[in-house]
C-alpha cells in the first residue's frame, strides 16, 4: 500500500494518471479505502452542521468510496464528461470522480464552512479542473447546462427534489446526461430510465424522444 502523503503529491503534481490512482485506491483493503482517501486529501475531523440549514436540506455525511467506484463504472464516467455534485459536502466525491476518470467535476453545496474546506481541498490537490459553487442546488442546478452526470447522495427530499428533477429534465432535452443517487428513490419521470440499481445505488440515464 503507498503512503497517502506520496499520492497526495503524485495528484497535485499529475504524476498519477487516472489509472494508476485506482491501482493504488484499489490495492487497499475495501474497509480501509476511506480512511485511506480521507489521508490522501488530507481531510480531517467532519466541520458541524450549520444549524440553519433550509427545511428539506440533509446533514452532510460523506459518501463510501466502494459506492462512489459503482457509480463511476455504472454510470460509465468519462474523461469528457463534467460530473456534477449536488450537495458536495467537503468536495471529496468531486474530487474523487475527477482524479480517477479526468472528468471535469463541479460541486454544489450550500454551507459556507463545507464550501471554504472543498475549495482547500481543490486548492491542495492542484485540482485546476474542480469547481466548488456556494448556494442552494435547489435554485442552482438549472443552470449548470454543461453537467453530463450528476450526482445525489440524499442531499434534500420532497420539494427541493423534485425542483432539481424538473431542472435536470431541461438539460435532459438538449442532450443524454446520467442521473445517479445513493440512498435516495427519485420521484418517476417518463424522461428518465434506470440503467442499474445495485443496492443503495441507482443509475438512470435521460430518454427524451427527438
Amino acid at each position: 500500500m503507498l503512503d497517502p502523503e506520496t499520492i497526495r503529491r503524485w495528484l497535485s503534481t499529475r504524476q498519477a494518471s487516472p489509472l494508476a490512482f485506482r491501482a493504488a485506491l484499489t490495492n487497499v483493503p475495501e474497509g480501509e479505502r476511506d480512511a485511506w482517501l480521507d489521508r490522501v486529501f488530507g481531510l480531517g475531523e467532519l466541520p458541524h452542521d450549520d444549524p440553519e440549514l433550509p427545511r428539506g436540506c440533509v446533514p452532510y455525511l460523506p459518501c463510501s468510496v466502494d459506492t462512489l467506484l459503482r457509480m463511476i463504472e455504472l454510470a460509465e464516467v468519462q474523461s469528457e464528461d463534467v460530473f456534477v455534485d449536488v450537495g458536495s459536502g467537503l468536495g471529496r466525491a468531486t474530487a474523487l470522480t475527477h482524479f480517477l476518470t479526468g472528468a471535469s467535476a463541479i460541486g454544489v453545496e450550500i454551507q459556507s464552512a463545507l464550501v471554504r474546506r472543498a475549495r482547500g481541498l481543490a486548492a491542495r490537490l492542484n485540482a485546476q479542473r474542480v469547481t466548488v459553487i456556494e448556494g442552494d442546488a435547489a435554485k442552482l442546478t438549472r443552470y449548470i447546462t454543461s453537467g453530463s452526470v450528476f450526482f445525489l447522495y440524499c442531499p434534500f427530499s420532497g420539494s427541493r427534489l423534485n425542483q432539481v428533477m424538473d431542472d435536470l429534465a431541461s438539460i435532459a432535452q438538449t442532450r443524454v446526461i446520467r442521473v445517479c443517487s445513493v440512498d435516495l428513490p427519485l420521484p418517476s419521470r417518463s424522461w428518465l430510465a434506470p440503467v442499474s440499481i445495485s443496492g443503495d445505488l441507482a443509475v438512470y440515464r435521460s430518454c427524451f424522444r427527438q
